[in-house]
Protein backbone atom coordinates (compact mmCIF):
# COMPACT_ATOMS: atom_id res chain seq x y z
CA UNK A 1 0.00 0.00 0.00
CA UNK A 2 2.93 2.27 0.47
CA UNK A 3 4.43 1.79 -2.48
CA UNK A 4 1.21 2.19 -3.95
CA UNK A 5 0.39 5.31 -2.41
CA UNK A 6 3.50 6.62 -3.65
CA UNK A 7 3.53 5.71 -6.99
CA UNK A 8 0.41 7.63 -7.14
CA UNK A 9 1.63 10.80 -5.42
CA UNK A 10 4.31 10.74 -8.14
CA UNK A 11 2.13 10.68 -11.15
CA UNK A 12 -0.33 13.34 -9.73
CA UNK A 13 3.26 15.56 -8.79
CA UNK A 14 3.64 14.84 -12.55
CA UNK A 15 0.80 15.56 -14.00
CA UNK A 16 0.63 18.64 -11.53
CA UNK A 17 4.22 19.71 -13.15
CA UNK A 18 2.81 18.87 -17.12
CA UNK A 19 -0.47 20.78 -16.68
CA UNK A 20 1.41 24.32 -15.28
CA UNK A 21 3.93 23.81 -18.02
CA UNK A 22 1.28 23.83 -20.68
CA UNK A 23 -0.68 26.57 -18.92
CA UNK A 24 2.11 28.79 -18.12
CA UNK A 25 2.36 30.11 -21.80
CA UNK A 26 -1.12 30.82 -22.02
CA UNK A 27 -1.25 33.00 -18.68
CA UNK A 28 2.72 34.53 -19.23
CA UNK A 29 0.43 35.67 -23.02
CA UNK A 30 -2.57 37.26 -21.24
CA UNK A 31 -0.42 39.06 -18.08
CA UNK A 32 1.72 40.50 -20.53
CA UNK A 33 -1.30 42.02 -23.26
CA UNK A 34 -2.31 44.02 -20.23
CA UNK A 35 1.12 45.15 -19.38
CA UNK A 36 2.57 48.97 -20.38
CA UNK A 37 5.19 49.08 -22.93
CA UNK A 38 7.71 49.69 -20.01
CA UNK A 39 6.86 46.25 -18.01
CA UNK A 40 7.98 43.84 -20.67
CA UNK A 41 11.65 45.37 -20.61
CA UNK A 42 11.73 45.00 -16.47
CA UNK A 43 15.04 43.03 -15.06
CA UNK A 44 13.78 40.43 -14.17
CA UNK A 45 10.82 40.07 -15.51
CA UNK A 46 7.42 40.16 -13.53
CA UNK A 47 4.74 38.06 -14.47
CA UNK A 48 1.96 40.15 -12.92
CA UNK A 49 1.01 43.72 -14.17
CA UNK A 50 1.67 46.71 -11.32
CA UNK A 51 -0.76 48.60 -13.34
CA UNK A 52 -3.27 46.50 -15.54
CA UNK A 53 -4.70 48.41 -18.53
CA UNK A 54 -6.72 46.59 -21.47
CA UNK A 55 -5.56 49.91 -23.46
CA UNK A 56 -3.49 47.43 -25.66
CA UNK A 57 -6.64 45.83 -27.00
CA UNK A 58 -8.29 48.52 -27.86
CA UNK A 59 -4.96 50.00 -30.25
CA UNK A 60 -4.47 46.39 -31.47
CA UNK A 61 -8.03 46.77 -33.14
CA UNK A 62 -7.61 50.04 -34.14
CA UNK A 63 -4.55 49.38 -35.69
CA UNK A 64 -5.49 46.27 -37.62
CA UNK A 65 -8.78 45.28 -38.59
CA UNK A 66 -8.99 42.64 -36.11
CA UNK A 67 -13.14 42.05 -36.19
CA UNK A 68 -13.07 41.88 -39.94
CA UNK A 69 -10.28 39.06 -39.88
CA UNK A 70 -11.42 37.34 -36.93
CA UNK A 71 -14.93 36.82 -39.21
CA UNK A 72 -12.87 36.03 -42.43
CA UNK A 73 -10.93 33.20 -40.08
CA UNK A 74 -14.58 31.87 -38.67
CA UNK A 75 -16.30 31.42 -41.73
CA UNK A 76 -13.39 29.88 -43.44
CA UNK A 77 -12.72 27.89 -41.05
CA UNK A 78 -16.16 26.94 -40.50
CA UNK A 79 -16.93 26.24 -44.24
CA UNK A 80 -13.34 24.53 -44.35
CA UNK A 81 -14.34 22.02 -41.48
CA UNK A 82 -17.99 21.42 -42.94
CA UNK A 83 -17.11 20.38 -46.23
CA UNK A 84 -14.04 18.51 -44.91
CA UNK A 85 -16.35 16.07 -42.68
CA UNK A 86 -18.64 15.59 -45.23
CA UNK A 87 -15.64 14.75 -48.20
CA UNK A 88 -13.82 12.64 -45.36
CA UNK A 89 -16.92 10.71 -44.45
CA UNK A 90 -17.75 9.90 -47.24
CA UNK A 91 -14.06 9.02 -49.03
CA UNK A 92 -13.73 6.42 -45.72
CA UNK A 93 -17.07 4.99 -46.41
CA UNK A 94 -16.07 4.01 -49.99
CA UNK A 95 -12.72 3.08 -48.40
CA UNK A 96 -13.56 0.55 -45.90
CA UNK A 97 -17.39 -0.62 -46.77
CA UNK A 98 -17.01 -1.05 -50.48
CA UNK A 99 -15.31 -3.56 -52.95
CA UNK A 100 -13.68 -2.34 -55.93
CA UNK A 101 -10.31 -3.38 -57.96
CA UNK A 102 -7.36 -1.37 -56.22
CA UNK A 103 -9.17 -0.01 -53.57
CA UNK A 104 -6.16 -0.66 -51.23
CA UNK A 105 -3.49 0.22 -53.62
CA UNK A 106 -5.27 3.90 -53.80
CA UNK A 107 -5.62 4.12 -50.77
CA UNK A 108 -2.10 3.45 -50.00
CA UNK A 109 -1.49 5.93 -52.80
CA UNK A 110 -4.22 8.50 -51.53
CA UNK A 111 -2.42 8.19 -47.97
CA UNK A 112 0.93 8.69 -49.02
CA UNK A 113 -0.06 12.50 -49.73
CA UNK A 114 0.46 12.54 -46.28
CA UNK A 115 4.22 12.79 -46.44
CA UNK A 116 4.39 15.60 -49.09
CA UNK A 117 5.03 18.86 -47.20
CA UNK A 118 2.63 21.72 -47.50
CA UNK A 119 5.24 23.91 -48.54
CA UNK A 120 6.57 21.84 -51.44
CA UNK A 121 2.97 22.14 -52.99
CA UNK A 122 2.48 25.74 -52.65
CA UNK A 123 3.71 26.85 -55.90
CA UNK A 124 1.68 24.14 -57.87
CA UNK A 125 -1.25 25.57 -56.07
CA UNK A 126 -1.08 29.00 -56.72
CA UNK A 127 -0.57 28.45 -60.10
CA UNK A 128 -3.58 26.54 -60.52
CA UNK A 129 -6.10 29.28 -58.12
CA UNK A 130 -4.00 31.74 -60.56
CA UNK A 131 -5.61 29.77 -63.91
CA UNK A 132 -9.20 29.64 -62.02
CA UNK A 133 -8.95 33.11 -61.46
CA UNK A 134 -9.66 32.72 -57.40
CA UNK A 135 -6.49 34.27 -56.42
CA UNK A 136 -7.61 37.07 -53.54
CA UNK A 137 -10.67 35.76 -53.35
CA UNK A 138 -12.39 33.19 -50.39
CA UNK A 139 -12.96 30.53 -53.07
CA UNK A 140 -9.33 30.17 -53.13
CA UNK A 141 -8.63 30.25 -49.97
CA UNK A 142 -11.01 27.95 -49.04
CA UNK A 143 -10.82 25.50 -52.13
CA UNK A 144 -7.72 24.01 -50.60
CA UNK A 145 -8.35 23.01 -47.78
CA UNK A 146 -11.63 21.17 -48.28
CA UNK A 147 -9.87 17.77 -48.35
CA UNK A 148 -7.99 16.08 -45.95
CA UNK A 149 -5.65 12.59 -46.28
CA UNK A 150 -5.40 12.23 -42.46
CA UNK A 151 -9.26 13.07 -42.45
CA UNK A 152 -10.11 9.88 -44.42
CA UNK A 153 -7.60 8.04 -42.82
CA UNK A 154 -8.80 8.77 -39.19
CA UNK A 155 -12.46 7.87 -40.48
CA UNK A 156 -11.73 4.58 -42.27
CA UNK A 157 -9.93 3.07 -39.32
CA UNK A 158 -13.24 4.18 -36.92
CA UNK A 159 -15.60 2.35 -39.84
CA UNK A 160 -13.05 -0.73 -40.25
CA UNK A 161 -14.04 -1.46 -36.05
CA UNK A 162 -17.45 -1.69 -36.58
CA UNK A 163 -18.88 -4.60 -37.44
CA UNK A 164 -20.28 -5.50 -40.98
CA UNK A 165 -23.66 -7.11 -39.40
CA UNK A 166 -24.83 -4.00 -38.77
CA UNK A 167 -24.96 -2.83 -42.86
CA UNK A 168 -26.11 -6.20 -43.54
CA UNK A 169 -28.95 -6.21 -41.61
CA UNK A 170 -30.01 -3.19 -42.64
CA UNK A 171 -29.34 -4.55 -46.31
CA UNK A 172 -32.07 -6.94 -45.74
CA UNK A 173 -34.44 -4.28 -44.77
CA UNK A 174 -34.46 -2.63 -47.85
CA UNK A 175 -31.53 -0.04 -47.10
CA UNK A 176 -29.38 1.67 -49.34
CA UNK A 177 -25.70 3.08 -49.21
CA UNK A 178 -26.58 6.61 -48.72
CA UNK A 179 -29.33 5.26 -45.72
CA UNK A 180 -26.57 2.99 -44.10
CA UNK A 181 -23.59 5.65 -44.17
CA UNK A 182 -26.29 8.50 -42.77
CA UNK A 183 -28.30 6.71 -40.55
CA UNK A 184 -26.28 4.00 -38.97
CA UNK A 185 -22.47 4.65 -40.06
CA UNK A 186 -22.26 8.10 -39.01
CA UNK A 187 -23.72 8.77 -35.74
CA UNK A 188 -21.01 5.35 -34.28
CA UNK A 189 -19.01 7.40 -35.81
CA UNK A 190 -19.55 10.63 -33.89
CA UNK A 191 -16.74 10.52 -31.72
CA UNK A 192 -13.90 10.17 -34.72
CA UNK A 193 -16.35 13.14 -36.71
CA UNK A 194 -15.83 14.89 -33.62
CA UNK A 195 -12.26 14.77 -33.45
CA UNK A 196 -11.08 15.61 -37.11
CA UNK A 197 -13.80 18.61 -37.20
CA UNK A 198 -11.87 19.96 -33.86
CA UNK A 199 -8.63 19.14 -35.33
CA UNK A 200 -10.01 20.83 -39.15
CA UNK A 201 -10.82 23.69 -37.07
CA UNK A 202 -7.69 24.41 -35.37
CA UNK A 203 -5.38 23.65 -38.28
CA UNK A 204 -7.31 26.23 -40.62
CA UNK A 205 -7.85 29.16 -38.03
CA UNK A 206 -4.19 28.94 -37.19
CA UNK A 207 -3.41 28.55 -40.87
CA UNK A 208 -0.55 31.08 -42.09
CA UNK A 209 1.53 29.97 -45.32
CA UNK A 210 -1.61 29.75 -47.47
CA UNK A 211 -3.35 32.89 -46.63
CA UNK A 212 -0.19 34.95 -47.09
CA UNK A 213 0.28 33.43 -50.43
CA UNK A 214 -2.99 33.76 -51.84
CA UNK A 215 -4.01 36.93 -49.95
CA UNK A 216 -3.26 40.39 -50.69
CA UNK A 217 -5.86 42.47 -49.46
CA UNK A 218 -6.51 43.42 -46.14
CA UNK A 219 -10.15 42.91 -46.60
CA UNK A 220 -9.62 39.04 -46.90
CA UNK A 221 -7.22 38.20 -44.67
CA UNK A 222 -7.28 36.40 -41.63
CA UNK A 223 -6.29 36.59 -37.77
CA UNK A 224 -2.92 35.19 -38.36
CA UNK A 225 -1.99 37.84 -41.27
CA UNK A 226 -3.85 40.56 -39.16
CA UNK A 227 -1.36 39.82 -36.08
CA UNK A 228 1.61 39.41 -38.51
CA UNK A 229 0.64 42.83 -39.46
CA UNK A 230 0.94 44.12 -35.61
CA UNK A 231 5.10 43.47 -35.39
CA UNK A 232 6.83 46.52 -36.08
CA UNK A 233 9.71 47.59 -38.43
CA UNK A 234 12.44 47.65 -35.94
CA UNK A 235 10.62 47.74 -32.74
CA UNK A 236 8.09 45.38 -31.87
CA UNK A 237 5.38 46.44 -28.94
CA UNK A 238 5.00 42.80 -27.15
CA UNK A 239 2.12 43.56 -25.28
CA UNK A 240 0.48 45.14 -27.98
CA UNK A 241 0.99 41.40 -29.94
CA UNK A 242 -0.20 39.62 -27.13
CA UNK A 243 -3.17 41.27 -26.81
CA UNK A 244 -3.79 39.90 -30.58
CA UNK A 245 -2.72 36.86 -30.07
CA UNK A 246 -5.05 36.20 -27.00
CA UNK A 247 -7.84 37.84 -29.30
CA UNK A 248 -6.98 34.96 -31.79
CA UNK A 249 -6.43 32.28 -29.22
CA UNK A 250 -9.24 32.60 -26.98
CA UNK A 251 -11.66 30.93 -29.63
CA UNK A 252 -9.68 28.28 -30.11
CA UNK A 253 -9.10 26.96 -26.24
CA UNK A 254 -12.96 27.12 -26.03
CA UNK A 255 -12.80 24.61 -29.00
CA UNK A 256 -10.72 22.47 -27.76
CA UNK A 257 -12.48 22.40 -23.64
CA UNK A 258 -15.59 22.12 -25.29
CA UNK A 259 -14.79 18.93 -27.58
CA UNK A 260 -12.11 17.46 -25.47
CA UNK A 261 -13.60 14.31 -24.07
CA UNK A 262 -14.82 13.72 -27.91
CA UNK A 263 -10.76 13.79 -29.29
CA UNK A 264 -10.31 11.31 -26.80
CA UNK A 265 -13.09 8.70 -27.33
CA UNK A 266 -11.93 9.41 -31.38
CA UNK A 267 -8.87 8.25 -31.09
CA UNK A 268 -9.56 5.39 -29.18
CA UNK A 269 -12.04 4.77 -31.37
CA UNK A 270 -9.79 4.54 -34.22
CA UNK A 271 -7.54 2.85 -32.92
CA UNK A 272 -4.44 5.54 -33.39
CA UNK A 273 -1.64 5.58 -30.32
Amino acid sequence: MTRKRAADIILRAIGLISGVTMVFPFIWMFATSVKGPSETLTIPPTLLPQDGTLDNFRRAVELVPLWRMFGNSLAVSAVATTVQLLTAAMAAYGFSRLRFRGRDGLFLVYLATMMIPFQVTVVPLFIEMQHLGLVDSYAGLVLPQLVSAFGVFLLRQSMLKLPKELEEAAIVDGAGHIRIFGRILMPLVAPALSTLGVLSFMATWNAFLWPLVIVSTSEKMTLPLGLANLHGQYTTDWPLIMAGTTFAVVPIVLVYIAAQRRITEGFLMSGLK
